[in-house]
């Protein structure tokens, strides 16, 4: 699933250990969710969005959404 996780990381200067430790998953947890190899749980996304403080929308891409150039 398509995402800014990593952006936002970096925005906030945490590190993969840090926002690990944050969620309560592992720094290679954190770099799967970054690398698209895992989606996460929506436990997961909503715990993300809540350390960010941006809706879930805003981080991560509906993978079921039309994009307007395909309709």
């Amino acid at each position: 699933m398509k995402n800014r996780l990593k952006v936002l990381r970096a925005e906030h200067n945490l590190t993969q250990d840090e926002l690990g430790k944050m969620l309560g998953v592992s720094r290679q947890a954190v770099n799967a969710l970054e690398t698209e190899k895992h989606s996460p749980s929506l436990d997961l996304a909503y715990r993300i969005a809540t350390v960010f403080k941006q809706p879930v929308e805003q981080i991560f891409q509906n993978p079921h959404t039309v994009a307007e150039a395909e309709v």
